[in-house]
């Protein structure tokens, strides 16, 4: 897809990887964009320094009637949605031991909200017969996420949803990216460093840590391309290719890499 003269939704957009999308999206001459976080003033703010005519949102995404709610304004103000980035996340940094609040938050924000999205923004995409569906995922969908176990669990749903999406669409204008970067220099992985969390130590040592705007490059040349899965790290291929022919073998891998975590 050619984003120039295209309207999108973009969610968890106040900061780090939705906020560096919209930037992105506004250089390449998109016709409007409709930006949603928890954060109102923070999206308020972003929209009102952008090159092209946005807004900004006040929404939950694990509310349905607020995502249904974006979407309507989205198509009122514009006309069409052509690209919803569903990309709001949370981290937990926990393992089995996390009470059942935090999974059933983990999976309403993490899952939960894809669905939404898709529910609201499919209508009028299948009715024209073309349309876009960008969902952040992380690489922790793919491979895993050491130390926290409903991230792991969540985003791996999360490809699973948009693979399911891909399948059943396909063939119907309907086009779907999972994107799936490592480590991004935004706060959730600074404060997982901060702490010494194992996740966010391998995680930082498993590749270079991206800003954000470099994720949005590489999101931008997917959509371009209408690629399935967007890697901003190429190593995370080689990782997951690692993992399907060898799977004991990877398993073992990590668990080494978990124990030299402890090694001075």
């Amino acid at each position: 897809m050619n984003l120039s003269g295209r309207t999108v939704v973009i969610t968890g957009a106040a900061g780090g990887i939705g906020a560096a999308l919209a930037r992105r999206f506004a250089t390449e001459g998109v016709a409007g964009l409709v930006l949603a976080d928890l954060d109102g003033p923070a999206v308020e703010a972003l929209a009102a320094e952008l090159s092209v005519d946005a807004v900004g949102a006040t929404v939950d995404v694990t509310d349905e009637a607020q995502v249904a709610v974006l979407v309507d304004e989205a198509l009122s103000r514009y006309g069409q949605l052509d690209l919803f980035c569903s990309n709001a996340g949370i981290l937990t940094g926990q393992g089995v031991e996390a009470p059942d609040e935090t999974w059933q938050r983990t999976w309403a924000v993490n899952v939960h909200a894809h669905v939404y999205a898709a529910r609201a923004a499919l209508p009028s995409m299948l009715a024209r017969g073309e349309g876009y569906l960008l969902q952040t995922c992380s690489a922790a969908g793919l491979l895993m996420a050491v130390g926290d176990a409903p991230y792991t669990v969540t985003k791996h749903a999360a490809v699973g949803f948009a693979e399911w999406l891909a399948v059943t669409y396909g063939d119907r204008g309907i086009r779907v990216s999972a994107l799936c970067p490592q480590g991004v220099d935004t706060p959730m992985l600074r404060d997982g460093l901060a702490v010494g969390h194992a996740g966010a130590r391998i995680t930082a040592a498993s590749g270079p840590v991206l800003p954000p705007e470099r994720v949005a490059d590489a999101a931008v040349e997917g959509i371009a391309d209408e690629r399935f899965l967007i890697l901003p790290h190429p190593e995370v291929g080689r990782y997951l290719r690692h993992k399907v022919e060898d799977p004991q073998r990877w398993l073992a891998g990590m668990r080494r890499a978990i124990r030299g975590l402890d090694q001075p």
